[in-house]
């Protein structure tokens, strides 16, 4: 407060009181209302953004404090026979899984868990490997398949285990197991690969197919991933779940394959190491197809031990290898109508030249035998085909060269890969003076004489055989498939009237026919013992012995070889090829039995059988399973 003197004072020294100015206080107010208001309004500002304009972000960050949110891996799609019957399904598997960014010590949680439910050494390099490679927000499987003992020892100490949930998933199931291993495959756990080309494969439970249908169809089977919310505390505990959206499920693959047909096949061929592919000449459908010993699929979802993968692979008889697509077998015998048709399209060699067989064929000082030691005399190629005769066809190999024969073979499947729904295919080899040369040797005329009874360098899978013989049986271009329909959509090569016309002299064709039908029926046929017992139902074949070694002249000669007397591995193989009905062809057959010796004595009877199981069943006239009664339509 200010002083003033008065002049009556200024003689005493006394001071005056000056009174506030109202102006000076107005000012200091304003100021303090202004800066008050500035404040306010500042305050106001930052409340209304944090309100309005970053209000959605802000609760979704409060959300996210409290809620967990992941995907879910799919259920992988179903695999169907023709009939419906499953082959490749899904089963219930409980599972533990770790949330990183819900733990703030993955290492310690991992341990706690450890001594709870034992990790063994390659449970803890699967989840080191998950760890460094998937991110932070994918959960880690920590344990698959845990027992209800195993779930109730985890949610006793749930409190120490951070992050840690149990979830369901799920694991693939095949209920036929080995018997349909080839063909369906099997699925095991991605790999990085795996995950970089789809990082939806990173999820707890997804499952990579690593052969068969599992793996050519992989991308169709695996679905759409879902989503599950979950509400956690403050410690990264699972509280409950908020919300769930299941994904969608992989599509369904329908086969071709009859189970049941399947099933009788194998029961025929018992524990031979051999192969069998039944189709429908048609269309090309692979209604059947074994290749024995074979393997536990189910295995490779878990993982397959040390000792069982050496077993397999130590096994001579290659439980592993789909024989009927990657196995490469001299056709022996069963090539002679391949030879036979080139020998016709070329016109060098009509149905009525006759040749003569005196038991061999000497050739630039090297002797070339005939299976039979007396020969067949004059003959013509009904003939020679009915007797399997082989100097007739070492002639008519040397005629007429190896381009038409290879061009004809080609044609009719053999020695080329074929575009059938498979992993792992291989494709034999029609030689050629080009192909050896290729390889850095000189093509010599015994080469060509080899060549025309199926030896030497030619060589086909079953597979091959199965589609040359229904080429030859149905005259149409059929393409081998396995898959029939994916989810409503039905396979182009469904129809029997999809495949083109072979573009063969159907006269040419009708002497082959002729010649494999007498192979069976005629009196002096080399098959006598694949004649069908199924009245007026008549079969065509033709039988194939495939030597593994060279038996020298000496020992053909002294007239006491069996090749019977000889280790397993060094015997021939067994084949036969075979059609039916004769008159209307819907069925056709090849088998191979390795090291079985003969093919009119192991093969050719094998196919009779399951020719005969296959007419019977019938599968591709029934819309439901041979046998099973279907109820009425309401």
């Amino acid at each position: 407060m200010k002083f003033r003197r008065s002049p009556k004072d200024r003689s005493r020294g006394k001071r005056e009181e000056i009174p506030p100015s109202r102006g000076v206080f107005t000012r200091r107010a304003l100021v303090v209302l202004a800066t008050q208001a500035g404040v306010l309004g500042v305050l106001g500002k930052k409340l209304y953004d944090l309100q309005v304009h970053e209000g959605d972000h802000l609760r979704d960050l409060a959300a996210r404090n409290r809620t967990s949110k992941r995907l879910l891996a799919p259920a992988r799609g179903q695999i169907n026979d023709r009939f419906g019957i499953q082959l490749a399904g899904n089963k219930v598997n409980w599972r533990a899984l770790l949330m990183p960014e819900e733990t703030t010590d993955v290492r310690a949680t991992i341990a706690r868990f450890g001594q709870i439910i034992a990790l063994d050494d390659r449970d803890q390099a699967r989840i080191a490997r998950d760890l460094r490679h998937i991110r932070k927000y994918v959960p880690v499987a920590l344990k698959d398949f845990l027992s209800w003992d195993d779930m109730a020892r985890i949610e006793l100490n749930a409190p120490s285990l951070p992050g840690v949930l149990i979830d369901v998933g799920s694991t693939r199931l095949y209920p036929y197991g080995a018997q349909l291993a080839h063909i369906v495959g099997y699925v095991a756990p991605p790999n990085e690969r795996d995950v970089a080309a789809s990082p939806m494969m990173a999820l707890p439970g997804m499952r990579a197919g690593r052969a068969g249908i599992e793996q050519t169809q992989d991308t169709l089977l695996r679905g759409e991933p879902g989503s599950v919310e979950m509400e956690v505390n403050s410690r990264g505990r699972v509280m409950g779940e908020i919300d769930r959206v299941d994904g969608q499920q992989g599509d369904e693959i329908v086969l071709t394959i009859d189970a049941g047909l399947q099933q009788m096949v194998l029961n025929r061929v018992g524990d031979q190491a051999a192969s069998v592919v039944v189709m429908d000449c048609r269309n090309g459908e692979v209604l059947a197809m074994v290749s024995t010993p074979s393997f536990d699929p189910s295995l490779f979802d878990s993982g397959v031990s040390h000792a069982q993968w050496i077993e397999w692979t130590n096994n001579v008889r290659t439980p592993l290898i789909n024989k009927t697509v990657a196995g490469v077998y001299p056709p022996g015998s069963t090539f002679k109508p391949a030879v036979a048709l080139a020998a016709l399209q070329t016109g060098q060699i009509s149905p009525q030249d006759r040749f003569n067989c005196p038991g061999y064929y000497d050739m630039g000082g090297v002797r070339f035998h005939c299976w039979s030691r007396w020969g067949h005399g004059n003959i013509t190629m009904q003939q020679a085909l009915m007797y399997s005769c082989d100097v007739y066809f070492y002639l008519a190999a040397r005629k007429i060269g190896m381009e038409p024969i290879k061009t004809m073979a080609n044609s009719f499947g053999l020695g080329t890969k074929l575009d059938i729904e498979l992993s792992h295919i291989r494709s034999g080899v029609i030689p050629t003076p080009e192909w050896r040369q290729k390889h850095g040797h000189h093509w010599n005329g015994g080469d060509t004489v080899n060549a025309g009874i199926g030896q030497g360098f030619v060589q086909v899978t079953p597979l091959e055989l199965a589609t040359y013989v229904s080429r030859i049986a149905s005259g149409r271009n059929v393409t081998p498939h396995l898959v029939r329909r994916i989810n409503d959509r039905d396979s182009a090569h469904t129809p029997l009237d999809a495949a083109p016309d072979m573009g063969v002299d159907e006269a040419h064709l009708g002497v082959i026919r002729q010649g494999m039908y007498d192979v069976v029926n005629a009196p002096h046929g080399t098959a006598p013992k694949a004649r069908l017992s199924i009245p007026d139902v008549y079969m065509a074949g033709k039988t194939g012995s495939a030597q593994v070694r060279r038996v020298s002249r000496a020992l053909r000669e002294s007239g006491h070889f069996n090749s019977m007397n000889l280790p397993w591995e060094e015997r021939p193989h067994a084949l036969f090829i075979c059609f039916a009905p004769f008159d209307a062809p819907r069925y056709a057959i090849a088998v191979v039995i390795e090291h079985g010796n003969g093919g009119a004595d192991a093969a050719a009877p094998l196919a009779r059988d399951i020719m005969t199981d296959t007419l019977t069943r019938d599968p591709v006239n029934h819309d439901h399973v041979p046998g099973q009664a279907v109820a009425d339509a309401d």
